[in-house]
């Protein structure tokens, strides 16, 4: 598990590259069920990470529904928290590292605050 926290770290923390590849084969094929998951939870965004033999790949879903993939979707992240977007990634990096390690896909609906 000490290498998927190094992988995530590196691609989350510290801007190294995403997979589109892995974005492909785990990510794209789920986004039809991450939008009913975001729609039924009334999530303003939603988040999903994998992670395989050191790729990372990442996918957010906004407010208006629109997918962004691997770089956008970070950095994207990174405006919705922008002055959170390192402290909430460390904190989430280890439980991100368990359910993938568990051979789950992470994913996170975010609710904002009125």
């Amino acid at each position: 598990m000490d290498k998927i926290v190094q992988s995530l770290a590196k691609a989350l923390l510290l801007d190294g590259p995403l997979a589109w590849a892995l974005f492909e084969v785990d990510l794209e094929e789920q986004i039809g069920d991450y939008l009913e998951s975001k729609q039924e939870d009334g999530d303003h965004y939603l988040f999903a990470i994998t992670e395989h033999m050191g790729d990372v790949a990442m996918i957010l879903i906004d407010h208006a529904d629109y997918v962004h993939v691997n770089e956008n979707a970070r950095t994207q992240l990174q405006q919705l928290w922008p002055d959170t977007y390192t402290e909430n990634m460390r904190l989430l990096i280890p439980q991100i590292a368990t359910q993938l390690a568990e051979g789950y896909l992470f994913h996170a609906g975010v609710k904002v605050a009125e």
